[in-house]
C-alpha cells in the first residue's frame, strides 16, 4: 500500500474516531477549509484518545503505561509502533506541518493523569489549572492552524477553554457520580454544606445543586468573555471556537431550575449540526 493511501486511511480513522466520540468538535471542523480541518481532526482525535485511557483501564497503572506511551511519542522517544498508529501518524504530521509546539501536547496528556485515579478535584483553582491545560489548549492548538499566534488568541483560548471546561465537568455529573469520581471542586461543595458522598447519591440536593449553579456561573463570565474577546481575533481564525455556540446552549439548559444535573442529557446530532451552522452565519464567528 502507499504512503498517500496510508495516509488518506490515517485522516479517516481520526475522523471517524472523533465523529464517534467528540460530535460537537467534529461537526465544528465542518465549517473550516479542508488542510485546516484535517489537522484539527488528528488534535482532536488525540485528545480523544487520551481521554478514552481512562474508560480502557481498570487500575491506574495501565493507563499510566498508556499515557507515557503518547508522551514518549511526542519527544520521539517512542519505542516503536509510531508508525502503526493512525493519530500518531496524523498527529506528528500535524506538528510538522504547522510547527505545533509539543509542550502543550505534553501538559494535555500529564492532566488527565488525574482522571485515572479517583482523588476528588480539590478546588477552583485546581479545576481551573486542569481545564486551562486541556480544553484550553486544544483551542490555542487548533488556533495555530488557521492563524499566527498572538496575545488576543491565547486569551480568548484560555477563557473559552474554561467555559467549556466547566460545561463539560457538569454534563459529565452523571456518569463521574456513578464511577465515584469527583470533577466537581470538593471546597466549592464544602462551601454550600455538600460533599462527595452527597454527589455520588446521584440524587440532587439542594446543597449540591447550589454549588453546581456556582459552577454554572463561572463558566457563564468565561464565556461572555470569550465572546467579547471573538470579535478581537482574525476573522479566519473564528471557526475554531464555534464550540462555544453549544457550551452556551448547554450552559442555558443547565441553569434551568427544572433541569437536574444527575439526570443525564444527550443532545441529537442534528440538533448540533443546526446550532452550529446557524453560529457559523453569525457575525460573531463569520466577521
Amino acid at each position: 500500500m502507499s504512503a498517500t493511501a496510508t495516509s488518506k486511511e490515517s485522516a479517516a480513522f481520526c475522523a471517524d474516531l472523533v465523529r464517534t466520540h467528540d460530535f460537537v468538535r467534529y461537526a465544528s471542523t465542518l465549517f473550516l477549509p479542508q488542510a485546516q480541518r484535517r489537522a484539527l481532526l488528528s488534535i482532536y482525535a488525540f485528545n480523544v484518545e487520551i481521554l478514552r485511557v481512562r474508560e480502557q483501564v481498570s487500575q491506574p497503572l495501565p493507563g499510566e503505561i498508556r499515557l507515557q506511551w503518547w508522551t514518549d511519542m511526542l519527544v520521539g522517544a517512542g519505542h516503536g509502533g509510531v508508525e502503526g498508529n493512525p493519530v500518531a501518524a496524523e498527529l506528528l504530521q500535524t506538528i510538522g506541518e504547522f510547527s505545533l509546539p509539543i509542550e502543550p501536547l505534553s501538559r494535555l496528556i500529564e492532566e488527565h493523569q488525574f482522571d485515572l485515579y479517583n482523588d476528588p478535584m480539590p478546588s477552583m483553582a485546581a479545576l481551573e489549572g486542569y481545564v486551562t491545560d486541556t480544553s484550553s489548549e486544544l483551542f490555542s492548538l487548533g488556533a495555530r492552524i488557521a492563524a499566527q499566534p498572538s496575545v488576543a488568541i491565547d486569551h480568548l483560548s484560555r477563557h473559552a477553554g474554561l467555559a467549556q471546561g466547566m460545561a463539560q465537568v457538569i454534563a459529565a455529573l452523571p456518569l463521574d457520580a456513578a464511577r465515584r469520581q469527583l470533577f466537581v471542586p470538593l471546597q466549592l461543595l464544602q462551601q454550600h454544606g455538600s460533599g462527595m458522598e452527597q454527589v455520588f447519591s446521584g440524587k440532587q440536593t439542594p446543597q449540591a445543586r447550589a454549588a453546581v449553579d456556582q459552577l454554572i456561573g463561572e463558566g457563564q463570565k468565561h464565556l461572555r468573555t470569550a465572546f467579547e474577546l471573538l470579535t478581537h481575533v482574525p476573522p479566519q481564525v473564528r471557526p475554531v471556537f464555534l464550540p462555544l455556540a453549544m457550551v452556551r446552549r448547554d450552559l442555558e439548559r443547565m441553569s434551568r431550575a427544572d433541569v437536574d444535573p444527575f439526570v443525564p442529557h444527550v443532545t441529537s446530532r442534528l440538533r448540533t449540526l443546526w446550532t452550529l451552522w446557524r453560529a457559523s452565519r453569525s457575525r460573531e464567528f463569520g466577521g
